[in-house]
């Protein structure tokens, strides 16, 4: 089980991330957004911001569709998403190890190609990126 406290550790491991003040979390990279809490809308409703549920980035709609239909009760999306590459993950539902390797891989596909090469070849070299080592 994991909570927002472990989006953030695991983010804020990752090369030039930054964190946007906010009432939940929400990490961009590259000027890009790849993980946040989920910004739920009730009809008549303010926003209310999800630190329960995390927004992340997936790249594409057949990533996006793998992950709903292969695991519901961890992830899932909603009306206003349709179209966009992003799926809501149930943090209660994920272990430490799988949140860092989604975490991980939204950062990859966000973060200027230069940044992400430079990473790899760095996990390369050491055996393991810095942030595989807190699922530990």
């Amino acid at each position: 089980m994991a909570d927002a406290d472990d989006v953030r550790r695991l983010a804020l491991v990752l090369p030039q991330v930054e964190e946007i003040d906010c009432d939940g979390f929400d990490f961009r990279v590259g000027g890009k957004g790849f993980v946040w809490s989920y910004p739920e809308r009730q009809p008549g409703q303010h926003r209310v911001l999800r630190t329960d549920i995390a927004v992340l980035y997936v790249g594409d709609e057949a990533e996006k569709q793998a992950l709903l239909l292969g695991e519901p009760a961890m992830f899932f999306t909603t009306p206003g998403y349709d179209g966009w590459p992003l799926v809501m993950l149930r943090l209660a539902e994920v272990d430490a190890g799988r949140l860092a390797e989604l975490v991980t891989d939204a950062w990859r596909m966000r973060a200027p190609a230069e940044l992400a090469a430079e990473f790899e070849g760095s996990a390369d070299v050491e055996g393991s990126a810095d942030v595989e080592g807190f699922a530990d």
